[in-house]
């Protein structure tokens, strides 16, 4: 049959534009938090994750292991996604918010280079062009010293923490690169509810024994921090519901291009509620970065469109 359009034009646009303000809010609250880890916020988002889940998974009756031959493929698929947002908080935590966020986006640059390795995806001169300018921008924003020189200005804290956050939003990058070729991979074959149960169960483990081998577990002091975790918890999941709506209605290439507002309500965030001003160098990355991101979204957009017409014909 033929594909439903959307009711109102331009709505799946904006639900994407809607979770990334959520998102980005989310993170603006991880950083105000002040006694809690990030594995602990980690841990909280899990369990809101599986709340959500578990009714659709009874309602669906998907079950809770999945089917057998795709069972590696989960793990594999939460171990990657839960390491992915813990190790994002972290780089949050411990620096610039816009910094972070930016280097978020050259997923989709390392989503391409890895399906090409292990799915043989097509991969050509553009996607390596886009490759070296998301290289590019992650190093304008980490700023090695035996590039930039020992003094590095515009950094949160010690340059130390600085790179560790940087390493943590980069290897986060990457383990969400791996997931996005794992869900490929399984394709249509696994219900969506079950990638997102095992991603906070694998999670919510992963984070439980981190919590106990760090001695980090505790309930924060304040209540305010109670309050962000919760805040965190709901937006981060209202963030994904409306990100999921907008590709039901609307085509990958388009969303994916609108979510780099990600980027500008990060900065916007930075700027006005934590009173910290990017560098140019910060900027310049992220202008490398947003364009290798969003031409990797508009290539594959013209790919999809260029298959599709050949179908019709």
């Amino acid at each position: 049959g033929t594909k439903k359009k959307a009711a109102c034009p331009g709505l799946g646009l904006f639900y994407t534009v809607l979770s990334a303000f959520l998102f980005s809010v989310a993170s603006l609250f991880l950083k105000k938090i002040e006694d809690v880890h990030s594995v602990e916020v980690s841990a909280f988002r899990c369990v809101f994750q599986m709340a959500f889940v578990l009714p659709g998974l009874i309602y669906y009756k998907t079950g809770f292991l999945g089917p057998k031959g795709k069972r590696i493929f989960l793990f594999f698929r939460g171990f990657l996604g839960s390491s992915a947002m813990i190790l994002l908080y972290y780089a949050f935590q411990v620096m610039p918010l816009a910094d972070a966020t930016v280097i978020t986006f050259s997923s989709p640059v390392f989503t391409s280079l890895l399906a090409w390795i292990f799915l043989k995806e097509k991969y050509s001169v553009w996607d390596f062009v886009f490759t070296l300018f998301a290289i590019t921008g992650v190093i304008l924003i980490a700023r090695p010293p035996f590039l930039f020189g020992s003094h590095v200005s515009g950094i949160e804290g010690s340059y130390t923490d600085h790179l560790k956050g940087t390493i943590a939003a980069v290897t986060s990058t990457v383990s969400a690169a791996l997931t996005f070729v794992i869900l490929r991979k399984m394709g249509k074959s696994v219900h969506y509810f079950l990638s997102i149960w095992y991603y906070a169960v694998i999670g919510l483990i992963g984070c439980v024994i981190a919590l106990f081998v760090m001695n980090e577990w505790r309930l924060p002091y304040c209540g305010k921090d109670r309050v962000l975790l919760i805040l965190i918890g709901l937006l981060g999941l209202g963030g994904q519901i409306f990100l999921t709506k907008a590709l039901q209605i609307e085509k990958a290439g388009p969303v994916a291009i609108m979510k780099t507002m990600d980027v500008v309500f990060a900065f916007i965030l930075q700027i006005i509620f934590l009173n910290h001003l990017p560098t140019w160098w910060t900027v310049g990355g992220a202008l490398c970065v947003v364009a290798s991101s969003s031409g990797t979204a508009i290539r594959k957009w013209r790919q999809n469109l260029k298959k599709s017409k050949q179908n019709e014909i």
